[in-house]
């Protein structure tokens, strides 16, 4: 008796919109749990080389938390094409474009092809508590970005 591998075709997947609330949460474990739903890993369906998974609209992105000293000591460096590289820390980034430290975050968990493009598409990020995605009726998931410790019997 043999069974058949599923392989997911492009458009075959229904995609879901879920609705987190980004406040106090810590940024790492929250992208890290949003790329697992922009990738579509928390499906059976799963498959590599096919966008499966879901729209993701965070919301209070600018409430998010380092933990530690990470708001002094991290840097955000990028290459302009000059001399010398420009850099900042959490804390200016957090000033100037709140939304892209989470984007950041989640956009390197993504894999590096030009699938991530269009996963990193799919995530609507927004400063403060509205946003404008009211028709798509999206579900509220809570539980994002928690410790998960493991059960020892």
């Amino acid at each position: 008796m043999t069974t058949k591998t599923f392989s997911a075709k492009p458009g075959q997947v229904e995609q879901n919109w879920w609705l987190v609330d980004g406040e106090d949460q810590i940024v790492g474990r929250l992208a890290s749990d949003i790329a697992v739903r922009l990738m579509g890993k928390h499906r059976p369906t799963y498959t590599p080389h096919v966008d499966t998974g879901d729209f993701v609209i965070v919301v209070n992105a600018e409430k998010v938390k380092f933990s530690g000293n990470k708001w002094e000591k991290k840097r955000y460096t990028w290459y302009t094409g000059y001399t010398g590289q420009r850099s900042e820390s959490a804390e200016e980034r957090l000033e100037s474009h709140p939304d892209q430290i989470l984007r950041e975050a989640v956009r390197r968990m993504l894999p590096k092809n030009k699938l991530a493009t269009k996963m990193l598409s799919k995530l609507k990020i927004f400063v403060g508590p509205d946003h404008t995605h009211q028709a798509q009726n999206p579900q509220k998931l809570e539980g994002l970005g928690q410790v998960r410790q493991k059960k020892r019997g």
